[in-house]
């Protein structure tokens, strides 16, 4: 792209815009006015869209008419409308609403605002524009004040092209300095040389269009609404290209967001999942897949409470209480590119240990460590595969942290004693909440942590004072370097006595019982802001702690929503300087980065068949936000299951990537080994056909953590250009070419689902199905999970065991599905499952497997001492369509097997894994 030039010393004519040289033909695009656009090259007239529609008087309930609005008002279509009186619980009236220099229009649509921008609503105006090496600087000044105070006159527009895909915006106040979120991003060093987008900026009112090169589709369109940065009120809107929009979490909603007048609240809230409500975690990024299958992602990096509001238009408006406007956009230009450059500024997931992806076990109220082992102990029995067991709160004695309750949990040490000795892991919670009630001297945590001034603190200086199950509670300050260094001291002393595997941190929103602390909280616009998004409670601190809270590195109005990342890497640390391994952490509250130290799961779920369709759009929508370990409690939480939908889950949930049955107290046990033969016969097979994946699936999460990419994918990531799969939910991929399709509902025998354009086969028998692009009815018996195999793939499997670690040492299964023109690709990733930075050392192996014209190639990239220990033992190809005349290994001719459904299988092969070999058929 040509460089910049300057803004000219002249201004343009009224009407004008300066755009780049070369760029695409413009398409019809909105603005509230004629604005002048500045960008790097030749003057061209301004296009104005203007749409009127015709408004009709509706009586009000007292009998008298309102005036007809003035002409502006009616130009602005209904869908085109931007809220100018957002506050909830306010009776907009027309002289509210004209206070701000805004329309009035009764009779909206449902959803739609009365209360409204005219399109000439004043503005900020760009009043000088500078080339930079990495793009342009320029001020943004407001003429005319806003209607929220301490509304900030002059802006400093920072614009990068940091990368030919990732463009970087940032607004911030030009005289003082505010809170930015304390995230390592990358710094750019140099301009993108040959950017595929291209950016121009409306002079006055300021604006910014961004513009997609190879089809002029507008990403970005900011001049649809004015930009208001008062100190605790930023908002700004912008066109969408498309209604096809995903993200913004954490929320309890379909995969594909409604637009039609929806408001989604970003503020970490413990509340179990439901519609509507703002929940655990906050990531305020969306992607958009554009008309014609390219796709983009925007990311605010923003740390304060916010709400975005969807319109139908298409549109949003991104509004936040605090820091500042800091967007980040990636261009893609496919939604699998997209993820990735997020998470290269973001961060990469870390790779999980191999036992991190077997299957979990977990139940509030076991009651003891001895009813906890009779579980494993049935587990194991049984031969139904596990990995690890987990404890939640009554482990504890007072329900304090580091702590095990001496009678019932006496024999916790000898449990996780005999855990390790079957290849088996243990896991216990923590929540962030410290007992502040006991005698001094008697419960070390607090005492030092109190010593040291490691906790929150109100504004008077001292700790503040919450309530959560221990009682009253400190919250530890993790923004603090020194509290990471008290949470290690305290974990290493309970390790000493319980050498748990990983860690389950809870709470830490941080909850709270209370609204604030045990004294409320103080008056000020910290804990009373001039304007508060939707949150649940209606207020910043109801059920945490008051956002005016001091903390090491702000206040926690600003570090609120990064409680929980600030504890997973605490935890992380922790845990590495402990067990010298990869550690397993699942936290609930996240935020933009989390997976680089911890999974997820998706909250205290119910027993009811809506929460386990649910948990598909919860999952997909986390490995957007760059957490591939992801999971619902299967069965659910609250509430008793039933047989049927416990089986159901339990087939469903051995495809989660974190995969954990877990329930509360007072409600009958759901592990597996508590129902009919039948169907613990079923739950147990299907986790024998995960723990036979379990090489697939670790590749894929050694490519999450390589590269960014997704491990459990949403259907639209592998077929962009199939507008059908933009909106489905009930299906997903594990990486390309897994397909999953689980039944969702009581009482079936059949499932419905989508199969993409191509040639899909059974992963159970290799039978395929040649599909145009078209829902299809399959036989769905209640110990059957429907999985298939897309064409061109190579699926490395296992002969399974019932741990990870028995299951490792076993021969290997290569799956093989032939394309149309007989092709086929795949890859494995193999290290010892638990070490540190393997890859990064170079101890590991990578082989990649591919067939061109009948031959089978197994070549070796890199390999290490793991993998002189793993055989390759069968190859099963399906979709061979001629039988066979004879098949040679490496030249040497091998007996083999070919069925009618053109399933090839050759056994016993005995190849090492660290040799590349050939298998021709002829």
């Amino acid at each position: 792209m040509k460089s910049y030039q300057k803004l000219r010393t002249a201004a343009p004519p009224p009407g004008c815009r300066l755009e780049e040289e070369g760029a695409a033909p413009r398409a019809a695009g909105r603005s509230r006015l004629a604005p002048c656009w500045v960008g790097s090259g030749l003057l061209v007239a301004a296009v104005l869209l203007s749409a009127v529609t015709v408004w009709v008087l509706r009586q009000v309930s007292r009998g008298w008419h309102l005036p007809p609005p003035p002409p502006k008002c009616l130009a602005v279509p209904q869908s085109q409308r931007f809220d100018c009186y957002p506050e909830r619980r306010v009776v907009v009236t027309q002289e509210l609403c004209e206070s701000r220099g805004c329309c009035f229009v009764q009779g909206a649509a449902r959803g739609a605002p009365w209360c409204f921008y005219p399109r000439d609503f004043p503005s900020y105006a760009l009043q000088s524009l500078n080339q930079t090496a990495l793009g342009m600087t320029g001020l943004l000044v407001r003429a005319q004040k806003a209607y929220y105070p301490r509304d900030v006159g002059t802006l400093r527009l920072d614009v990068r092209f940091e990368t030919d895909t990732r463009l970087h915006i940032k607004i911030t106040d030009a005289a003082n300095p505010r809170y930015e979120v304390p995230l390592e991003v990358p710094q750019a060093t140099k301009r993108a040389e040959n950017p595929i987008y291209s950016v121009e900026l409306s002079r006055e009112p300021f604006g910014v269009l961004l513009r997609r090169r190879a089809t002029g589709t507008v990403l970005l369109n900011t001049t649809v609404a004015p930009l208001i940065f008062a100190d605790q009120f930023l908002q700004i809107s912008t066109a969408l290209p498309s209604p096809f929009l995903y993200g913004l979490g954490e929320h309890r909603t379909s995969l594909l967001h409604s637009l039609d007048w929806v408001t989604l609240t970003l503020w970490a809230r413990d509340v179990p999942p439901m519609e509507s409500f703002n929940l655990y975690g906050a990531h305020p990024f969306y992607l958009v897949m554009e008309r014609g299958g390219d796709a983009h992602g925007v990311f605010l990096l923003n740390s304060n409470a916010m709400e975005v509001a969807l319109q139908p238009a298409p549109a949003l408006t991104w509004r936040t209480i605090g820091g500042i406007l800091d967007f980040y956009i990636f261009l893609g230009p496919d939604p699998n590119m997209v993820i990735q450059q997020y998470q290269q500024v973001i961060g990469f997931p870390a790779m999980p240990p191999l036992w991190a992806l077997g299957f979990h076990l977990c139940r509030w109220g076991y009651g003891s460590s001895n009813e906890t082992w009779q579980t494993v102990k049935a587990m194991r029995n049984y031969q139904i595969p596990q990995d690890a067991q987990w404890n939640d709160i009554d482990y504890m004695d007072g329900y304090r942290d580091f702590t095990f309750d001496p009678e019932k949990f006496a024999s916790l040490p000898s449990l996780v004693a005999d855990l390790h000795k079957h290849g088996q892991r243990y896991v216990m919670i923590l929540d962030p909440g410290i007992s502040s009630t006991n005698p001094h001297g008697s419960y070390r945590p607090f005492d030092e942590g109190l010593r040291q001034g490691l906790f929150i603190n109100t504004t008077q200086g001292q700790p503040l004072i919450g309530q959560v199950w221990p009682g009253f509670t400190a919250f530890p300050d993790f923004s603090n370097q020194d509290t990471h260094q008290w949470w290690l001291e305290n974990l290493q002393r309970f390790h000493a006595q319980v050498p748990f595997d990983g860690l389950w941190i809870d709470m830490n929103e941080p909850s709270n019982f209370m609204d604030g602390s045990e004294e409320g909280c103080p008056p000020g616009d910290l804990d009373s802001p001039p304007y508060t998004p939707a949150v649940l409670g209606d207020s910043l601190y109801a059920k945490t702690v008051c956002a005016s809270a001091k903390q090491s590195a702000s206040v926690h109005y600003n570090l609120h929503n990064l409680y929980g990342l600030m504890e997973a890497k605490a935890t992380a640390s922790a845990l590495i300087q402990i067990r010298g391994k990869r550690p397993l952490i699942i936290s609930r509250s996240t935020f933009p980065s989390q997976g680089r130290y911890s999974g997820h799961w998706l909250g205290d779920n119910q027993s009811q068949w809506k929460d386990m369709y649910y948990s598909i759009p919860g999952l997909l929508s986390f490995s957007l936000f760059g957490i591939p370990l992801v999971g619902a409690d299967i069965c659910g939480f609250s509430g008793s299951t039933s047989e049927e939908l416990c089986t159901r889950w339990m087939q469903l949930g051995a495809f989660y990537p974190f995969a954990r049955n877990h329930n509360t107290q007072n409600e009958k046990a759901q592990d597996p080994t508590v129902f009919s033969p039948a169907a613990r016969t079923a739950m147990k097979d299907v986790l024998l056909t995960r723990y036979s994946l379990l090489p697939f699936l670790y590749t894929l999460f050694h490519r999450a953590h390589l590269q960014g990419d997704t491990v459990a994918r949403p259907l639209f990531f592998e077929f962009p250009q199939d507008a059908a799969t933009y909106g489905m939910d009930k299906q997903f991929l594990w990486g390309q070419s897994l397909l999953v399709t689980p039944v969702l509902e009581p009482g079936a025998d059949s499932v419905v689902g989508y199969f993409p354009r191509g040639v899909w086969y059974d992963f159970y028998r290799g039978t395929s199905v040649n599909s145009s692009g078209e829902m299809l009815k399959m036989p769905a018996p209640l110990d059957h999970l429907n999985l298939h195999v897309r064409e061109g793939a190579i699926l490395p499997t296992q002969k399974p065991g019932i741990t990870s670690q028995e299951s490792r040492g076993n021969p290997l299964r290569l799956i093989v599905a032939l394309s149309q023109s007989r092709a086929a690709w795949g890859d494995l990733f193999w290290d010892d499952g638990e070490s540190l930075d393997t890859f990064e050392r170079g101890s590991y192996s990578y082989l990649v497997f591919n067939v061109t014209r009948n031959v089978f190639y197994s070549t070796v990239l890199h390999t290490s001492a793991e993998a002189t220990h793993i055989t390759i033992d069968t190859l099963s190809i399906f979709g061979v369509r001629e039988p066979p005349s004879k098949v040679l290994l490496n030249g040497q001719e091998k007996p083999f097997s070919y069925l009618d459904n053109q399933v090839l299988t050759v056994s016993d092969l005995g190849l090492g894994l660290s040799q590349s070999f050939s298998l021709r058929w002829l």
